[in-house]
Order: structure tokens, then sequence, then C-alpha cells
């Protein structure tokens, strides 16, 4: 694992395709905006699929002149490898590994963070409509 800190960094290209392709080649970050998702061989080099669905409340994409940017950053912590870097640029940036404890408490974080969202997307949601129906309300009065 410490040995994957110290690699150097290695360049990843934005290729947009409808359906990821069934075999992904290295370097390359395949993004679908019809499914909103990307996927790619883990930085690592051990040959792992890493996907991460696009939104809001999940990986943000940016694609730049010098390459992809995802945000936040990539956490295999399901696979044996447990790689943990940022694709920035077109270049992939080696974080720190984390511990159980650590993962346990960036995924609570992550839930926190989307129930938030939805929350707030909901109480926008009530108020639009609560200020038609009552718009509507007041069209019928005499």
């Amino acid at each position: 694992m410490e040995n994957q800190n110290k690699m150097k960094i290695k360049k990843i290209d934005l290729q947009h395709v409808y359906y990821m392709p069934e075999q992904l080649k290295p370097g390359i970050l395949y993004v679908s905006e019809a499914f909103s998702t990307a996927a790619h061989l883990c930085a690592c080099g051990c040959g792992s699929k890493i996907r991460t669905p696009l939104s809001i409340v999940e990986w943000e994409l940016e694609a730049t002149k010098n390459g992809p940017s995802l945000y936040p950053s990539i956490g295999n912590w399901q696979i044996t490898c447990r790689s943990h870097y940022w694709i920035r640029q077109g270049k992939i940036i080696w974080a720190s590994a984390w511990s159980s404890e650590e993962v346990a408490t960036g995924r609570l974080e992550e839930e926190n963070r989307r129930q938030s969202y939805f929350i707030k997307q909901n109480n926008l949601l009530e108020g639009t409509l609560q200020r038609f129906y009552q718009w509507f309300k007041d069209l019928f009065r005499f």
C-alpha cells in the first residue's frame, strides 16, 4: 500500500461514450452523459473497474483543456488495493490511505450531504407548490 502513494503521477484522458465498453483501457476516463456515469481502471494498475455515478450528490466531472477532473477523490475501499487518489486536470494525484474508521466517517458524511441536499430540494419544492396553491386560491376569490 505504501508504494502506491509513491508511484509517479499518471495521465488520464477523457473519452465520451454512450455505453461503457466491455474492456476498459488504462489511462482513459470513460464518461456516458446519457447514463450519468464515469468508469476507468484503477490508477494503481490492479485492473479493477472503477465506476463513479455523476450527479450533484455523487461525483462531479469537469472537462478541462488539460484533461478531466473528478470531485471528490476516488477511494477504492471495497477492492483489495484500497487506492486513494484524485483525478485533477488529467493527472492522478495520490492521496493517503484511509483507515476503516476514516472510511466509515467519510461514508457517513457523504450520506449526510446527500440527505441535506434532498431535504433542501424538497423544501424548495414544497415552498413553490405552496405559493402556487395560494396564487391559485387567490385567483378565484371574489
